[in-house]
């Protein structure tokens, strides 16, 4: 999985870069077809925003989290991201189990 960073009216520390890999990469636990990752920090006034984007085949899936501590924004971003690739297997299971032209 390729991961790129981003950030916007700041500068985003390695500590800050590394808690955000590394709890993105848990991510592959639930679906391991995840192709690239795109994490964008914003800082406006009192708001940090965390914006993870993740590519998956056929659709990107997308969180975006406003909070005033960028972990916690980090944190609940991810755990958005976990129900939609839940949610994104379920229906990928279905549509292959009732498409018999599906290879996989």
């Amino acid at each position: 999985m390729r991961i790129s960073f981003t950030a916007r009216h700041g500068k985003a520390s390695g500590k800050l870069k590394e808690y955000a890999e590394k709890k993105v990469k848990k991510l592959k636990k639930h679906y391991d077809g995840i192709i690239d990752c795109e994490i964008i920090f914003d800082y406006v006034k009192t708001k940090q925003i965390a914006d993870i984007k993740i590519g998956v085949y056929g659709t990107v899936l997308s969180a975006v989290v406003k909070n005033e501590d960028i972990y916690k924004s980090i944190d609940d971003a991810v755990a958005k991201l976990e129900r939609q690739l839940e949610k994104y297997k379920k229906r990928w299971k279905k549509k292959v189990s009732t498409d018999k032209s599906i290879k996989i």
